[in-house]
């Protein structure tokens, strides 16, 4: 399937995997009902995490059926596995974990010499330094507010220090004068949005903290909420500016 050359809203990327697995096509729907256009995928191997929610068999039917534009996130020891798959299946987004990959730029090269947004993931505890050096090449940089893998485990916060680290983050891109963006993952609810756009993320993942939250509300209803207060923080905050 031929990939989207344009995204008009990559502000919001609905988790997969916190969605009805049974009801999987029906969420996704509603989804595109309203308006949403990326859907962020989990891929993990069972090592990296103990945790295997989404099979690439699954991953391939749902290709079929939609053409939401699809955000992977691998989290694996084999990454190359993985990305040659779902590059095959129709993936026009993709990260990885940096902590299992020895040669970062190599996997980076080739994502985006198959057409692919190319990015590396960071667990809370990995230091942005380890990017230092492969910045350029990043479309975006996935930083996990918790431990990846982790999500279903309710002891799991985010981490001390992930506030200080993403404004960090966005200040190494502005020295450089890149246009690498970042994405943030992991107990994103509606309240610490508009804080972590003042620091200069500008993706947003969304799963059982807001989009998927038991709340009463349809998935259409969450996501016309989080896409009101992502478009009010991003007009109304200075990006970059609040390191209190």
């Amino acid at each position: 399937m031929q990939k989207k050359e344009i995204i008009m809203n990559k502000s919001i990327s609905p988790s997969l995997i916190c969605m009805d697995l049974c009801n999987m096509e029906r969420a996704v729907r509603e989804l595109e009902d309203s308006g949403c256009e990326m859907l962020h995928i989990d891929v993990i191997d069972g090592y990296f995490s103990p945790s295997m929610p989404i099979g690439l068999d699954m991953i391939r039917q749902l290709r079929k059926k939609t053409d939401m534009y699809f955000d992977a996130h691998i989290m694996a020891k084999d990454n190359m596995f993985f990305m040659e798959q779902l590059a095959d299946i129709g993936v026009g987004r993709m990260c990885f974990q940096i902590e299992t990959e020895i040669h970062i730029n190599k996997k980076l090269s080739w994502l985006k010499s198959n057409g692919i947004e190319a990015g590396v993931a960071l667990a809370p505890g990995t230091s942005i330094s380890l990017i230092e050096y492969v910045l350029e090449q990043c479309d975006f940089v996935l930083l996990m507010m918790i431990n990846p893998g982790f999500a279903s485990d309710k002891t799991e916060k985010i981490s001390d220090g992930c506030r200080q680290k993403l404004g960090d983050l966005y200040e190494m891109i502005q020295r450089r004068g890149l246009q690498t963006t970042i994405t943030v993952d992991g107990r994103i609810s509606p309240d610490v949005i508009p804080l972590y756009i003042t620091l200069g993320a500008q993706t947003f993942v969304a799963g059982t903290s807001s989009l998927f939250v038991k709340n009463g509300c349809s998935i259409r209803e969450n996501f016309e909420t989080l896409d009101g207060i992502i478009k009010n923080a991003t007009r109304g905050e200075n990006i970059g500016n609040d390191r209190k």
